[in-house]
């Protein structure tokens, strides 16, 4: 929705900024989605001043009679201005471009920007304009002549009376109907400034006679409760005064005559959509409002021959129908060039009859969006008799009849009972009841029966989104400010539903989709498997079997303890189809009875089988290994969040040659390793087989959803390097430990890029090539903090596992 800044002055004083605007808007959710200036002349005439004609020679060039003028622009020297008018003279106030101005063509197009440069001979600061330079005419017989005493120096603009206009452009939600204005919009700088509005008078409204009286008969109340018109004589349709065609057009509104004008003057100024009909063209001089057969053919405005429903409410005269109500007006009864007598209509429809019928015929105008939401319906008799005003002001005319207001059953205000100790539960801070009471009637909400306790909320029938207790409490809330609620340590709110809680089957979602990047497949396995594949692994297994009593075959006879045979029996089945390099997943259950009761556990398993990737001319295939799957695994955890996590070797398994078990939090949670050769060929898997068991149940149990975000450094990392000559007892695992123990701030990484083992080494010995990454995230590391740290580092490797510094 577009906002005129100029057009809102007219209902409240605004002395803010339009950015100023912006914040108090937004802050009252009337979220501003953006600010345009809008200039009547195309650059509003920035750059142009008054100036005074100081000194003028004239001098020749090629038979061309030029001038060398000086002119006072209000700066501290005068500016040398050659000019090519005959006109000029000394003397004169004049207009001038100065040094930096663009110039615009007609069409708002810049031509080109006045630059100080040489002229004839002669160094020209700036230029005196004729009217079709500056924009304002089309005459380029001689420069233009000012007959004033505004200092040199004014903004042209200001001699010339051309305010600049802000377009605010209002992201409006369905629910703030009372918005849909200038009017509206005007009400909540009232409700924030305490500022009063200023609505136009009606006063000079009168019924000159009755000579033209229109019959109104409304059938259908229920979709119709209240329907105004009045008809004025003697107009004359004609081009609309510069105001209200600059008005509709700063909103992007195109001007078409003064009677159409006005309507939409009054639509988007007041937010009541209306309609003015040709007085001649309502046959009988009667108007109906009512329904029509289905299938009945109606030519709306645009030309366009639509077929009506049962449901659509249409303003009928007393044989044909002439519009859809609260939609689009009939070609027939159009306001005409040769219009001389008009009747005027306001109404208020039915929400849901015009949704209806805006849906059906898709069509979209801007008083179905106004009827859709919801008008003021006691704002109707005001809003015709201005119109009638203005009608009468710029077309001529009297009215020639009474008003006809069908309004049998007024729209009741809506009451709202409210207590001071939910407006405070909810807003999450106590407020003075004095505060709530002024920021609830400078609502037009009234206050009514009130106690210690609360109050009854009389809400006028124009707030169509407050019904409710907790819609009450966000008016308060919006005025007082989001901003003005202070975050303490003890601040509490209430909430009307609980935090979600984490979900299992999304978390699996994430990490299968991580996977599925990484390039494992997932498959889903059968939890049924042989009573044999448990009695290889037991002594790695939890409890006994859990058996099926109405087995169908002995291969299904129990309930898997382990996610290892099924997946190695997918692993035979493609590998058998000569698909031998694989990575695969499988989220599933394992099933365990312990101590007589029957517990599942959920588990997340990965295998990797054959080689890292297919052999190519560039590269060679090379075997997965373990350092492969550990890869995978600890790409999970990071998923996870779960960054401080122990290892240790796995000793002395039913399942794995070697392996590393993952301790989470002193649980033990992940194994993986290279499943021995027997256990493999049991599921006819023939071929290096490496498995990681994933205990996802405590996993998730210790997954958290909070996300912390850090600032990336500024400052650059450094790498050092070390080799070191250790016991083959010491593992990288004790390495890293280490390292992060005795450097915390500074260390970001740890990695072993070479091993070596050899007997120029040393029996029992081995080499490990570690890089160290260093980084400040307050400063630019220096070589005596970083050799200060690196010799720190060494002393510990020396100290706690025996290393040997190779330098």
């Amino acid at each position: 929705m577009k906002i005129s800044l100029n057009w809102l002055k007219q209902f409240i004083e605004i002395t803010e900024s339009p950015e100023a605007l912006d914040v108090m808007l937004t802050g009252t959710g009337l979220e501003v989605e953006g600010i345009e200036r809008h200039d009547a002349i195309a650059g509003g005439l920035q750059g142009f001043v008054v100036g005074e004609v100081l000194t003028c020679e004239r001098f020749m060039v090629k038979e061309k009679q030029l001038s060398l003028t000086t002119v006072d622009i209000g700066a501290e020297a005068p500016a040398q201005i050659v000019c090519g008018a005959a006109n000029v003279d000394a003397g004169q106030k004049v207009i001038v471009a100065t040094v930096g101005t663009t110039l615009y063509d007609k069409e708002g197009k810049p031509v080109f920007k006045i630059d100080r440069k040489k002229t004839y001979g002669h160094f020209s600061e700036g230029m005196i304009c004729a009217e079709d330079e500056i924009g304002i005419g089309s005459s380029h017989d001689g420069i233009l002549v000012l007959n004033t005493d505004l200092p040199n120096g004014t903004p042209a603009a200001q001699f010339f009376n051309l305010e600049a206009d802000y377009v605010i452009e209002i992201g409006l939600t369905p629910n703030r109907a009372d918005a849909a204005s200038h009017l509206g919009v005007a009400r909540d700088i009232k409700a924030v400034t305490s500022r009063a509005l200023q609505l136009p008078s009606v006063e000079a409204f009168t019924v000159t006679n009755n000579d033209y009286p229109i019959e109104l008969v409304v059938e259908d109340a229920a979709a119709c409760p209240r329907f105004c018109g009045v008809t004025i004589d003697g107009v004359t349709v004609k081009e609309s005064p510069k105001w209200l065609k600059k008005a509709l057009d700063t909103i992007g509104l195109r001007p078409i005559n003064n009677i159409v004008d006005i309507t939409n003057y009054i639509c988007h100024g007041l937010g009541q959509p209306m309609h003015a009909y040709d007085w001649n063209a309502i046959k009988g001089q009667k108007i109906v409002v009512k329904t029509l057969p289905a299938g009945t053919k109606f030519t709306t405005l645009d030309e366009v021959e639509r077929t009506l429903s049962a449901t659509d409410l249409m303003i009928c005269n007393a044989e044909e129908p002439m519009g859809l109500a609260g939609i689009f007006g009939g070609a027939a009864s159009g306001i005409k060039d040769s219009t001389t007598r008009v009747y005027l209509e306001v109404a208020y429809f039915d929400p849901t009859v015009i949704r209806k019928a805006a849906q059906k015929h898709g069509l979209k105008t801007d008083a179905s969006f106004r009827f859709e939401r919801g008008t003021d319906p006691n704002f109707k008799r005001y809003a015709l008799e201005y119109a009638a005003l203005l009608i009468q002001e710029l077309a001529g005319g009297v009215v020639a009849s009474e008003v006809a207001d069908f309004y049998p059953n007024p729209i009741a205000d809506f009451v709202v009972p409210v207590t001071y100790r939910n407006i405070n539960r909810l807003i999450g801070k106590t407020l003075e009841k004095d505060l709530i009471k002024n920021i609830l009637v400078s609502l037009d909400i009234q206050i009514a029966d009130e106690t210690e306790l609360g109050f009854t909320a009389i809400v006028p029938p124009y707030r169509v989104d407050v019904t409710r207790e907790a819609d009450v409490i966000e008016e308060i809330l919006r005025i007082y400010g989001f901003n003005n609620i202070e975050l303490s340590a003890h601040l509490g709110a209430e909430y009307l539903s609980d935090f979600p809680e984490k979900d299992i089957e999304k978390l699996q979602a994430k990490v299968a989709n991580l996977l599925a990047g990484n390039g494992f497949s997932e498959i889903i396995t059968n939890s049924l498997t042989k009573p044999s594949y448990a009695a290889l692994i037991q002594n790695d297994l939890a409890g006994e079997n859990v058996e099926i009593l109405n087995r169908l075959s002995e291969d299904l006879a129990v309930m898997r303890q382990s996610m290892l045979f099924s997946g190695l029996e997918t692993l035979a089945h493609n590998i058998n189809r000569r698909q031998k390099d694989l990575k695969m997943f499988d989220f599933g259950k394992t099933y365990h009875k312990i101590n007589e009761k029957y517990v599942e556990k959920r588990h997340l398993a990965l295998y990797i089988t054959g080689n890292t990737w297919a052999e190519t001319w560039q590269l060679k295939s090379t075997k997965v290994a373990f350092h492969t799957l550990a890869n995978a695994v600890n790409k999970v955890l990071a998923r996870l969040g779960f960054k401080n996590f122990q290892t240790k070797p796995i000793e002395a398994s039913a399942t794995f040659d070697y392996g590393l078990t993952y301790i989470i939090n002193k649980k033990e949670c992940v194994s993986l390793g290279l499943v021995k050769a027997k256990v493999a060929k049991a599921a006819d898997v023939k071929q290096a087989v490496f498995f990681a068991d994933f205990d996802w149940d405590y996993l998730f149990k210790q997954y958290k959803e909070n996300v912390v975000f850090e600032e990336l450094s500024k400052f650059p990392e450094v790498r050092r390097d070390l080799s070191l000559v250790l016991d083959t007892e010491v593992t990288f695992d004790q390495i890293q430990k280490i390292a992060k123990q005795y450097e915390r701030n500074l260390l970001r990484q740890v990695n072993v890029f070479d091993v070596y083992q050899g007997d120029n080494l040393g029996q029992g010995k081995k080499s490990y090539s570690v890089s160290f990454i260093l980084q400040d995230n307050e400063q630019t590391l220096t070589d005596k903090v970083i050799d200060k740290t690196m010799e720190r580092l060494m002393a510990a490797f020396e100290k706690e596992v025996g290393a040997v510094i190779r330098k």
